[in-house]
């Protein structure tokens, strides 16, 4: 049981699985993570999802249910010493689950002293990451774990923590609370549990106890820009920021740009994850607006690795203020999105006979790539052939960006395709 003085998240964390809101899909009935638990066999496992999901309390639950040894460590304080520690004394203890959070954190020495550990049994593997792993996580930690993706909380569950928070906790249901309005607290959170649990704790806290309180929107946001800070002090500002880095390059704005690059600079921030984040910008924002600007984009990446703080700083701000400076489209972004979407609602669609692939008698025989005509044997290196399957034939995913770069695009598919895609 938490403290009294622990805060509210802490103080109401689900103790079960049944008591968890959200992650049906990991730890509801006939699941294969619950049932594992069930058995008693639990695997090693990634968590991988956004902040305030339920990493951390999914692993308080497996080991508390199985009465496992459980020992936390975070990546960010921890290094091979603690890992080396607790496999030792695990050796001695059977079954003993050891949690990392932030797992992406830890370097690949740091990975690698996990290795034999996790293969032998010696402990089970519970690593926390909002990153994604395969990205983060070397293959061979990889390859001995599960690796178990959290849904973002939606806003039906975001509305029964904070019911029951008010309910079940032993402080706040001494209070008179009226839940009026939720949308503030949801926005300002973020969809983070701990945030909005949190929040409501900062909110309750700015009014008389003696008195009735009613939470609406204009109260929200009036406690929350007046204190902010007390609530965002382990670091969840953080993805607040990177959000004002990422709005401020897409809005065009090379000073804001750089301003909040700094902020991210001079809390610590991991150089891999501002740098990736810039790649994945550049082809949802800018696309064929600048084809260079994934190129320098990726660039960077790769040099801040070799480099590292503090001269990578430099390196990323010249990527910034390009990406911030160049002509911005999401054209290829609504283009891959619309195109899933189609896939989606018409299912597999049968691919042209003309354009199957066809390396054997017994596919020529069913005319397999009957018809197709090779676009180089033809003048412009271009033939008006059908490319799509007939029940979406002439439908556009991509519109080129209003900008000179794509307006060009847009004159020469006009050009070939005359009106079949409208451009």
């Amino acid at each position: 049981m938490a403290s009294h003085y622990a805060p509210l998240a802490e103080r109401i964390r689900p103790q079960t699985l049944d008591q968890l809101v959200g992650q049906e899909h990991l730890t509801g009935k006939g699941s294969i993570l619950r049932s594992a638990i069930e058995q008693g066999k639990p695997p090693s496992m990634i968590l991988w999802g956004p902040p305030g999901t339920g990493k951390t309390t999914i692993a308080g639950i497996i080991a508390s249910s199985l009465h496992f040894p459980f020992h936390i460590l975070s990546a960010i304080s921890s290094g091979v010493k603690e890992i080396r520690e607790v496999i030792e004394e695990a050796r001695e203890k059977k079954g003993t689950i050891l949690f990392i959070d932030e797992i992406h954190r830890f370097n690949k020495g740091q990975q690698d002293a996990l290795l034999g550990a996790v293969e032998k049994g010696i402990v089970t593997l519970i690593g926390a990451t909002t990153e994604n792993p395969s990205f983060e996580v070397n293959s061979a930690l990889l390859s001995r774990c599960q690796v178990y993706l959290l849904k973002p909380l939606d806003e039906e569950d975001l509305v029964k923590l904070l019911k029951d928070a008010i309910q079940k906790d032993e402080d706040l249901k001494k209070r008179k609370i009226e839940l009026k309005e939720t949308e503030a607290m949801i926005q300002i959170s973020g969809g983070d549990a701990r945030k909005l649990l949190n929040l409501l704790e900062l909110v309750a806290g700015a009014s008389d106890p003696s008195q009735k309180l009613e939470i609406t929107d204009e109260l929200v946001m009036r406690v929350a820009q007046q204190r902010i800070a007390l609530y965002d002090k382990k670091g969840d500002q953080h993805y607040d920021i990177i959000s004002a880095f990422i709005k401020s390059v897409r809005g065009s704005d090379p000073n804001a740009a750089v301003y909040w690059l700094a902020r991210m600079i001079e809390g610590g921030e991991d150089v891999k994850f501002i740098a990736r984040r810039m790649v994945i910008l550049a082809s949802e924002d800018i696309g064929n607006a600048n084809p260079n600007a994934l190129l320098l984009a990726n660039a960077s990446f790769d040099a801040v690795i070799k480099i590292g703080y503090p001269e990578a700083r430099i390196i990323l701000s010249q990527a910034a203020a390009y990406l911030a400076a160049s002509p911005k489209s999401n054209a290829s972004y609504a283009a891959i999105d619309a195109a899933m979407e189609a896939v989606r609602r018409h299912g597999d669609l049968p691919v042209p006979l003309p354009i199957r692939n066809a390396p054997t008698r017994l596919m020529k025989d069913l005319e397999y790539g009957k018809g197709y005509q090779y676009s180089h044997s033809y003048d412009k290196n271009f033939s008006p052939q059908e490319y799509l399957p007939a029940t979406i034939s002439g439908t556009r995913f991509y519109d080129p960006g209003k900008n000179p770069r794509e307006e060009e695009i847009r004159k020469y598919l006009k050009n070939l395709w005359r009106d079949k895609y409208g451009y």
